[in-house]
């Protein structure tokens, strides 16, 4: 199920099956992450930087495709590689996810129960207040992960964090963030679209089955990448280390102006392939996972109120 009228969970309930969600969900398709993340952050060379020497790359450090960076990141560094960061991604999704969990079920219950009837821009509104809350709180995890997965050395989560703010100081644990606050419009998209498909599809089911949750988890996630996908390949290069000869790019609109000036349209929306293969499987299954935990958590309520009460006096 999904968050209803009723609001039978309190906030910190669609938190923790939110995040459950979002682990079980990333663990499994955590490769998929690895690879679009590196395909993001890789540049063209330029014409101009190969004939001075710069931006040369050998066959195993430019990756053409998804199938290409898998079988060239497992051919040089093994089947760890792929998994390069996962404590530390866990650990994002996981925070990131009962943040933004959290504060959505807080500020729609709110609403909710003022204003019953919550309409679409109200609905995209409080997904992107929560994305906004989430996303301050949490970005420093994600700096470091996206460090640690663009990186050939397995440096451990503290020690890449250190690294990040030796630096750029202790601010660079927030770089990204300006990208990051216009990329609520992603899970804003996402769970706007899940609600709205939910009521229209669904409208009669009072719980949903786990392929209706996965079903709509990816339907929504899919329309969202597609709408922002140029946002997210620019976030991912402000929180990666640039290689030797590469410019360090100062805002999201820096690393926009020079994807479109050097690579143009294909270079907005590189890794799509990856990101929207990984956004559907990780949001289906997220879906999937947390509306079951919900149903498990609210029955557990059910039968916890439904319980005799025994008190044991002790003398």
């Amino acid at each position: 199920m999904s968050l209803s009228k009723e609001a039978p969970l309190p906030p910190w309930g669609y938190a923790l099956s939110g995040a459950a969600g979002a682990v079980l969900a990333n663990t499994i398709v955590y490769p998929l992450d690895i690879i679009k993340t590196k395909l993001q952050v890789q540049k063209m060379p330029i014409r101009e930087d190969v004939e001075k020497g710069a931006g040369e790359r050998g066959d195993d450090d430019y990756y053409e495709n998804t199938a290409d960076a898998f079988m060239k990141i497992y051919r040089k560094h093994g089947l760890f590689a792929l998994y390069n960061g996962l404590p530390g991604a866990l650990l994002g999704v996981a925070s990131t996810n009962f943040a933004y969990f959290y504060w959505y079920g807080f500020l729609r219950s709110s609403y909710q129960r003022k204003i019953p009837n919550i309409s679409t821009v109200m609905e995209l509104s409080i997904g992107a207040a929560a994305g906004a809350l989430a996303q301050i709180f949490t970005i420093p995890v994600s700096v470091v992960t996206t460090r640690q997965q663009t990186s050939d050395d397995a440096s451990g989560l503290l020690q890449t964090g250190r690294e990040v703010i030796g630096e750029d100081g202790i601010t660079g644990l927030w770089r990204g963030l300006k990208a990051s606050l216009v990329l609520v419009v992603n899970p804003a998209i996402t769970y706007g679209m899940y609600q709205r498909l939910r009521e229209s599809i669904f409208k009669n089911k009072v719980h949903l089955s786990a392929y209706d949750s996965f079903f709509l988890g990816a339907l929504s996630k899919a329309m969202a990448t597609i709408v922002s996908q140029p946002l997210i390949v620019s976030k991912v290069m402000l929180q990666s280390k640039p290689k030797p000869g590469e410019p360090r790019h100062k805002s999201f609109v820096d690393a926009l102006t020079y994807l479109a000036k050097y690579e143009g349209i294909q270079g907005l929306f590189k890794g799509i392939g990856p990101q929207i293969s990984k956004g559907i499987l990780v949001q289906g299954l997220l879906f999937m996972f947390k509306d079951q935990l919900e149903l498990l958590i609210i029955l557990l309520f059910r039968f916890l109120r439904a319980s005799p009460k025994r008190v044991v006096l002790i003398k």
